[in-house]
């Protein structure tokens, strides 16, 4: 699900509910992994195990070997050195994508149930301008209405802000609050087998100054998303170079 909206330099692995349970065949953990969630609750401890799992899966398909990924500052992974990476779980999901800084400086991915928004919630991520376009989305007179397109657009939203962060962090090293960056929905259609997914792109506009890339400020950043089987999924790349990453993710 993940690597169908990245491109092919990017390495990604996933496990959906019941795909194999923790502490199965490649679900274990380096002895310094195990200390940082030694006295963590049992759930924590199946999402950090099968996230490393992915991770290193993820690694393996750059062919590179399996090492800890421990937690740095704000609990961000630490990719092995050449390395750019994220991790991502909801129920039911867990995922990893990683590339080679020679492609992507930075990249982030994020998963979460196809489902709104708690009460509240949204006033607190989103600013003004993003409010008025996803009314539009949700409107009669949009661009898409429910029925069209079933897509829980401030689930969504929150996603890619998710996503937005997990890029921008490894570069500035300082919080990105949801406030900071403006998000637009970009095109969006209805893909894969008998319609059951939906596809997209996002823009994100920082309203802060952004970290140096490829000698100037970074001042916009750009995902895809998808939506199918009960789970949004979205990605923001940063090429090392306008060139380094083709600009269409492979397809599945």
């Amino acid at each position: 699900m993940l690597e169908r909206i990245l491109p092919p330099q990017v390495a990604a692995a996933e496990r959906f509910a019941g795909d194999e349970p923790a502490g199965g065949p490649g679900e274990t953990l380096f002895p310094a992994e195990q200390a940082l969630v030694a006295r963590a609750v049992d759930r924590r401890r199946r999402e950090f195990t099968s996230g490393r799992a992915c991770a290193r899966a993820a690694l393996a398909g750059l062919g590179l070997p399996p090492v800890p990924i421990l937690q740095g500052e704000r609990g961000a992974p630490q990719w092995p050195a050449g390395v750019a990476g994220s991790i991502t779980h909801c129920d039911g999901y867990r995922a990893a994508a990683a590339a080679r800084t020679s492609d992507l400086v930075s990249l982030g991915v994020d998963a979460e149930p196809d489902q709104p928004l708690p009460a509240g919630v949204l006033d607190m991520i989103s600013t003004a301008a993003e409010r008025a376009w996803l009314a539009e989305l949700a409107g009669p007179a949009g661009p898409a209405t429910p029925a069209a397109l079933p897509v829980c657009w401030d689930r969504l939203l929150f996603s890619a802000k998710e996503a937005v962060y997990k890029a921008w962090f490894p570069l500035a090293r300082c919080w990105l609050d949801f406030g900071q960056a403006d998000l637009t929905i970009g095109p969006h259609h209805e893909a894969g087998p008998g319609r059951a997914a939906i596809t997209g792109t996002f823009d994100a506009r920082l309203l802060v100054p952004g970290p140096p890339v490829n000698g100037r400020p970074l001042q916009l950043l750009r995902g895809r998303w998808l939506a199918a089987r009960g789970l949004i999924v979205t990605a923001v790349l940063v090429p090392a170079s306008p060139a380094a990453v083709t600009a269409e993710p492979a397809r599945h």
